[in-house]
C-alpha cells in the first residue's frame, strides 16, 4: 500500500480535535472499579442463566423420553385396534357362515309347517331309531349353531368395547403427546430466549473475567475510566479525516470522521435496528467474495469464530479522541492478525456467508465498547446497549460503485 503524504496525515491529526463526534456515541464513561462490580453482577446473572438452560435441557430430555414412551404406546394401541378389527371381521364372516348352516338345517327342522325337506330327511331313515337319531342331530346342530353365534356376537361386542377403549386410550395418548410437545416447545423457546443472539454463556463469563484481568494487568487505576486508560496505555492510531488516499487496490474517500465504505461497490440488505434489534448493518455486493476493508484506521483487537461458526473481526479506533470499535462478521477469509494496525486501504479479508447466514454479506457494527477485545471494557449485555448506527458516521447509499 502506498504511504499517505506526511502533509495530509499532519493536517488530519491537527484537525482531529475539531471533529464533532455524533452525540449518540457519547455513552457514560465507566471506571475500572465500576466495571469490576458490573462483571461480578453480570457473571452471577450468566451463571443463573446457565443453570436455567441446564435445567431446561434436563426437562426437555425427560419430556422426550415420555414422548418416546407415549409414541410406543400409541403404536401398540394402533396395532391392537387393527388386530381387533381383523378379529371382528373374521367373527362377522363366521356368523354369516353359521347363519347359512342354520338355514340349511332349518329346512329339516321346520316340521311345524309341514316342511317336505324335513319329512324327506326324516322318512329317509331306515328305522325308527335312525329317524330319532336324525331328528336329534338336526336339533343338536341347530342348538350348537345358535350357541356359537351367541358366543361370536358376544365376542364381537367385547372386541368392539375393547376397540372403543383402545381408541379412547389412543386419543388420550395423542392429547398427552401434544401437551408434552407444547411444553417442550415452551421450554425450548425459553432456552432460545436466553441464548438468542448472544455468544456462548461460558464464553461470556470467560471474556468478562478476562477483561478485568487485562485492564488490571495493564495498570488501569480503579477510579480511571476504561477508555481513558486504554487511550493512555494502549492507544489506537488516530484516523486521518477527509481526502482521498490511494491504496494498493483502489482509491477511497475518508469523511470528516476518518471513515470510508468497507467495500468498493455494494448495497444495503438490512439496516440498523438498535438495541434489541439488528445491532448493525448488512451489506452485500454482486461480487459474493468481494474484499472487505476497515471502516477507519485502527488496531485489530480480536478475530474468532462465533458460536454459529461465523468469522468475526474487531478493530479499535480513535475517533476525535473517543474510542470506537468496529465489527465485521460472516467473512469467509481474513488476511490480518490481532495487534496489526490497519487503514481503510488494508484488505481485512473476503465477504462470505459463514455462521448464521442466509447468503454472502458483511454484517458490520459500531460500538463504544467491546466484550471480546482485550480492554474492550464491557460485558455482552453492555455491548448490546453500546451499539451505534453506522449511518451516523458513514453515508451508506442504497447502492454505491466506488469508495
Amino acid at each position: 500500500m502506498r504511504k499517505k503524504s506526511i502533509a495530509l496525515f499532519s493536517i488530519a491529526i491537527m484537525s482531529i480535535g475539531m471533529i464533532s463526534v455524533p452525540t449518540e456515541t457519547k455513552a457514560k464513561a465507566q471506571t475500572l472499579a465500576e466495571f469490576e462490580a458490573e462483571v461480578k453482577k453480570y457473571t452471577q446473572e450468566l451463571q443463573e442463566k446457565k443453570d436455567k438452560v441446564a435445567k431446561n435441557d434436563a426437562e426437555v430430555a425427560e419430556i422426550k423420553k415420555k414422548i418416546t414412551n407415549i409414541e410406543s404406546q400409541i403404536k401398540q394401541a394402533e396395532t391392537d385396534i387393527a388386530n381387533l378389527e381383523q378379529e371382528i371381521k373374521k367373527n362377522e364372516e363366521e356368523i354369516v357362515a353359521k347363519k347359512e348352516e342354520s338355514k340349511k338345517i332349518m329346512e329339516y327342522y321346520q316340521i311345524a309347517n309341514g316342511d317336505n325337506a324335513y319329512l324327506e330327511y326324516a322318512f329317509g331313515s331306515t328305522s325308527i331309531t335312525d329317524m330319532i337319531y336324525r331328528m336329534s342331530v338336526v336339533e343338536q346342530l341347530t342348538e350348537y349353531n345358535d350357541q356359537v353365534m351367541k358366543e361370536l356376537k358376544a365376542l364381537i361386542e367385547k372386541n368392539n368395547q375393547q376397540k372403543d377403549s383402545l381408541a379412547k386410550k389412543k386419543t388420550e395418548l395423542d392429547s398427552l403427546k401434544k401437551s408434552l410437545q407444547s411444553e417442550k416447545e415452551r421450554i425450548d423457546a425459553d432456552t432460545s430466549k436466553i441464548k438468542a443472539g448472544m455468544p456462548n454463556l461460558e464464553e461470556q463469563i470467560k471474556s468478562a473475567k478476562a477483561q478485568v484481568e487485562y485492564l488490571t494487568k495493564k495498570g488501569c487505576y480503579k477510579t480511571e475510566t476504561i477508555n481513558a486508560c486504554i487511550a493512555r496505555l494502549d492507544p489506537p492510531p488516530v484516523g486521518s479525516g477527509g481526502g482521498t488516499v490511494v491504496a494498493d487496490d483502489g482509491s477511497y474517500t475518508m469523511n470528516q470522521y476518518g471513515f470510508a465504505l468497507p467495500m468498493q461497490y455494494g448495497y444495503i440488505t438490512q439496516g440498523y435496528g438498535g438495541y434489541g434489534g439488528h445491532m448493525g448493518m448488512d451489506l452485500s455486493s454482486s461480487n459474493k467474495s468481494i474484499p472487505i476493508y476497515p471502516l477507519a484506521t485502527g488496531i485489530v483487537t480480536a478475530k474468532f469464530y462465533d458460536g454459529y461458526g461465523a468469522l468475526v473481526l474487531k478493530i479499535r479506533h480513535n475517533i476525535g479522541g473517543q474510542i470506537i470499535y468496529s465489527t465485521y462478521a460472516h467473512m469467509r477469509a481474513w488476511y490480518v492478525n490481532v495487534g496489526q494496525t490497519v487503514t481503510p486501504g488494508t484488505r481485512l479479508g473476503l465477504m462470505g456467508s459463514t455462521g448464521y447466514s442466509t447468503g454472502p454479506h458483511l454484517h458490520v457494527e459500531l460500538t463504544t465498547c467491546d466484550w471480546k477485545s482485550p480492554g474492550g471494557g464491557c460485558t455482552w449485555g453492555q455491548y448490546q446497549r453500546s451499539t451505534i448506527n453506522p449511518g451516523r458516521y458513514i453515508n451508506f447509499p442504497s447502492r454505491w460503485n466506488s469508495r
